[in-house]
């Protein structure tokens, strides 16, 4: 199946956070536009998640850990871990989790 994100329709999961999700069998990819200031409040999930960040500057607390990540910066995210996080600048954000995100579908 070709896809292309130009045709894909942005939804926005949260306040602030419009993504594109493109999803197979096993796994889930989300092209976030996040506006600046926008908040992923702290929670975990069952799902392995690798997040880069393609555009921006996103503070982001893994575990406890606060760190602000840039444009290619990644982070590897076990499952079960508690993060969050907020856009310090309008950002452009890429997960991949594993297995797929059902609730994104």
């Amino acid at each position: 199946m070709k896809l292309n994100l130009t045709t894909i329709t942005s939804k926005e999961i949260m306040p602030g956070l419009h993504g594109k999700l493109v999803h197979s069998e096993h796994m889930s990819m989300a092209f976030w536009d996040v506006e600046k200031g926008a908040e992923v409040p702290e929670h975990a999930h069952m799902n392995e998640q690798i997040m880069h960040v393609m555009e921006g500057e996103f503070q982001f607390t893994l575990d406890g850990d606060t760190q602000i990540y840039y444009s290619g910066d990644i982070v590897v995210i076990a499952p079960h871990k508690k993060h969050s996080g907020i856009a310090l600048t309008p950002c452009k954000l890429l997960d991949v989790f594993s297995p797929a995100r059902e609730e994104y579908r």
